[in-house]
């Protein structure tokens, strides 16, 4: 398993860099490494690893910053790595999209111990999605699961991360009502009644994409008032 998983480490603390680096090496991960924000965006981009280490204090950009720009194209999953130890910071970093958070100093143990559990989690959700059905097709909406490509009439819709997630959400349970707690749980975590106006935003954009690029006047997502949000079969 070690030797599929790629991991960019994220750290402008040489000789910090330096350990994570062999400990990567040592343990047969495949490893690429970045010493500041920008360098660490251009190389996720270009490698599209499997799992992000990322220290919050970079010289050029905040790691929160690195995080954000980040998920506007990927869910790669990113464990931060921070002298940081306030639990705002922590919980700053969670909110805007990271999926773990080791404290400095660490030890190299529990290190290796966040990424094991990060693969296995990152290799289930890939068996699961494989079982599942690849493409999604209704009326004119066709939603790849496996490419993560929404199209609509044959012409390419460019959702952001959470309008694809509450439309993956909706495309898996068409035909049944969605209730808002359902939905913001599975999107926002347990937070989800302070993103209930943030719900509302995504679902109008989403809607709105959908019908640009549709042919017809019937509506693929239908509100309940008060209850939730449905997709249609068409």
């Amino acid at each position: 398993m070690a030797k599929e998983v790629q991991i960019l480490t994220v750290e402008d603390d040489a000789p910090v860099r330096n350990l994570i680096r062999t400990t990567l090496k040592t343990h047969g991960y495949r490893y690429l490494t970045a010493a500041n924000g920008n360098e660490a965006l251009m190389e996720a981009s270009s490698h599209n690893p499997d799992i992000i280490l990322l220290d919050l204090g970079l010289p050029d950009l905040d790691g929160v910053e690195v995080i954000k720009k980040i998920r506007t194209w990927s869910n790669v999953p990113i464990i931060v790595i921070s002298a940081r130890s306030e639990d705002s910071d922590k919980i700053e970093a969670l909110d805007n999209g990271a999926d773990d958070y080791l404290t400095k100093p660490f030890s190299v143990e529990e290190l290796l111990a966040r990424i094991r559990v990060t693969a296995r989690r990152l290799a289930f959700m890939q068996s699961q999605e494989a079982e599942e059905n690849a493409v999604f097709t209704n009326g004119e909406l066709r939603v790849d699961y496996a490419a993560g490509t929404v199209t609509m009439a044959d012409t390419p819709i460019h959702l952001t991360p959470n309008e694809y997630k509450l439309l993956v959400m909706l495309s898996r349970n068409v035909g049944k009502v969605l209730t808002y707690k359902t939905i913001t749980q599975e999107v926002w975590g347990a937070n989800w009644e302070s993103n209930m106006a943030s719900l509302r935003v995504f679902m109008a954009s989403l809607r709105k994409k959908l019908e640009q690029h549709a042919s017809g006047d019937s509506p693929y997502i239908q509100t309940h008032i008060g209850v939730g949000y449905r997709m249609l079969r068409l």
